[in-house]
């Protein structure tokens, strides 16, 4: 099947913010506090956390092939999100740089954010136990450990979690947001009808 994009809604003002980075990088909580500050503001949006989705699919596998079909669903839908006007927060490992440039192929505005916290921070943080699963050999395919992560080449944003806070990080997001709709009103008006 391919995608097919349809004209942005003029006087809609969505975007797609793709947090992407190693497991237990950051990218959850800095796109959750993303979120409250987005409703505080009352911004139509909407949080897409690959683990959620994945619970809501637990037959999607961890091989190249399932990730990369994870990422491309999960990028469809926050570009029919953005179309309607919502600005979409997702936060998903991603690790393939292919699948995020497919993603951002659909999307009208995507911003890409590398969550660039160090491997050995991850591993620190391991909440959910993968790390030590991958590196005892009981876990594989684990990004960053026996499967590759491919950086962004040149994300809009790149944050480091250990060189600043949470809320830093989240006041950066929120910039890109308000320049991210007006530029796309402006590509909107200006395209011929």
């Amino acid at each position: 099947m391919k995608a097919r994009i349809l004209p942005f809604l003029p006087g809609r003002s969505g975007c797609v913010v793709w947090l992407t980075g190693l497991s237990g990088a950051g990218k959850s909580t800095i796109a959750e506090e993303v979120c409250r500050r987005l409703t505080r503001q009352a911004v139509a949006h909407e949080y897409l956390d690959g683990d959620a989705i994945r619970a809501v699919f637990p037959s999607i596998g961890f091989s190249r092939a399932d990730r990369d079909a994870h990422v491309r669903r999960v990028g469809y839908l926050a570009s029919r999100l953005e179309h309607h006007g919502i600005v979409v927060i997702a936060a998903l490992v991603s690790p393939y740089r292919e699948s995020r440039d497919f993603v951002r192929s659909l999307c009208g505005h995507f911003l890409e954010v590398h969550v660039a916290t160090p491997l050995a921070i991850c591993e620190g943080r391991d909440v959910k136990g993968l790390y030590a699963r991958a590196r005892s050999g009981r876990l594989a395919g684990f990004t960053g450990i026996d499967d590759p992560y491919e950086p962004p080449a040149a994300p809009e944003l790149f944050i480091d979690t250990t060189e600043i806070s949470v809320e830093t990080a989240a006041s950066l997001i929120l910039a890109t947001i308000p320049a991210a709709a007006s530029e796309r009103q402006q590509q909107a008006s200006s395209s011929p009808r």
